[in-house]
């Protein structure tokens, strides 16, 4: 297997006036097997939202499970209830198959041809089709190598512009040229998914005719980053948590003021903090030479954890975070667009002020944050490891 790591990320604009999209999006892996799987629910709201769930659900846990396309899909004719007024019951819906970084394996029923980017340009590749249970199943083979993008859509995306700039919607040949124009190697997967849901949003007049949904994978190297919370249990670990930390490869992050002051000593040099107030509501920046990000601890990484849950709901087409230069911003702007590989190195001294009751909280709440951050990350697909000291 290939070092490379599967980015991944999605977008859903809800038909307007629907409360719920009818398009689901789950990502699944097993040991050496990455899974995305778009489904579209027949029609909208309440009614498509079920049929899109349970068959994203169905098809990611099968195809995880090594099922074989013919038992998936029969499983989905059984399971999925049927419509009283039209007497039919399915969900369209996409697989995208990445086995050892390497081997792809696409599998449709009736969404749109999935778009695949070969260092930035639209590479046509070819697909047979059979029947199973009287639908017509497209599937593909083929190798991907680095920087390939996968772009899966439901028809909201096909359909953009309709009425309005193009008299028969946004049709592949324009989608592809747009991602060709608008790509670049250091582009997420998030943000190619944002980039073009925009622009379908757009096209719709800020009023989506249909459910839109844009799913992404990308094949990209790994980068490593390295987060260091909280002093040690005993000022004899100092020595060890921080040669430990430094001797890490990929970038620095250190959040606290005590937990800076001792990198800082470490380092041999000063602790100086930032004037500049990004946002009034977070703690400013501090210095330390040696150190690529240096912020305040528990009130920062609690709005990191809040920007990790708006960007795993993938509802927004722009994010909180994004160009924005305050701490919590900057943490989630490396944790989610950069890094794919992630250590964390978490202290477990007390400090004397939480020794005030109504304080106490703040101990057990930096170990509860960097436990849910953590589980957030592996949501996103990214590889955490967590070492207390």
């Amino acid at each position: 297997m290939r070092d490379l790591y599967i980015d991944s990320g999605y977008i859903s604009l809800n038909k307007v006036g629907e409360q719920l999209c009818g398009d689901r999006v789950v990502f699944a892996s097993n040991e050496d097997t990455t899974i995305c799987v778009l489904a579209d629910g027949l029609g909208s709201g309440v009614k498509a939202n079920i049929l899109a769930t349970l068959t994203s659900q169905i098809l990611a846990t099968m195809s995880a499970g090594g099922m074989s396309v013919e038992e998936c899909v029969n499983t989905i004719v059984r399971t999925l209830p049927e419509c009283n007024v039209r007497k039919i019951a399915y969900s369209t819906f996409t697989i995208i198959k990445i086995r050892d970084q390497r081997y792809v394996e696409l599998t449709r029923f009736d969404n749109p041809h999935t778009i695949v980017l070969q260092n930035g340009r639209n590479f046509d590749f070819k697909y047979e089709t059979r029947m199973i249970e009287g639908k017509r199943i497209y599937e593909s083979r083929f190798e991907a190598g680095e920087n390939d993008v996968f772009v899966v859509m439901s028809d909201g995306a096909i359909y953009a512009g309709l009425g309005y700039e193009y008299a028969f919607g946004w049709e592949r040949e324009n989608i592809i040229r747009y991602l060709e124009q608008n790509y670049s190697p250091d582009r997420t997967a998030r943000q190619i998914a944002q980039t073009l849901a925009a622009e379908c949003n757009r096209l719709y007049h800020g009023k989506p005719g249909d459910d839109t949904t844009v799913a992404v994978l990308r094949l990209c190297k790994r980068q490593q980053t390295n987060l260091m919370i909280g002093p040690p249990s005993s000022r004899g670990l100092d020595e060890l948590m921080l040669r430990e930390f430094f001797a890490q490869p990929g970038r620095k992050i250190v959040c606290g003021g005590t937990t800076n002051r001792i990198a800082a000593r470490y380092l041999g040099c000063e602790v100086s903090a930032s004037l500049d107030y990004a946002d009034s509501d977070l703690p400013p920046l501090y210095h330390v030479e040696g150190v690529d990000l240096a912020t305040e601890a528990i009130v920062t990484i609690s709005r990191v954890l809040e920007y990790a849950d708006e960007y795993l709901a993938g509802e927004r087409l722009t994010t909180s975070w994004e160009g924005r230069r305050d701490g919590a911003s900057l943490i989630a702007q490396e944790l989610f667009d950069r890094a794919t590989d992630i250590n964390f190195f978490v202290g477990c001294a007390m400090n004397p002020a939480h020794q005030n009751p109504k304080l106490s909280l703040a101990f057990g709440a930096k170990f509860q944050l960097i436990d849910r951050l953590s589980k957030r990350l592996e949501q996103m697909g990214k590889r955490v490891s967590v070492k207390f000291y």
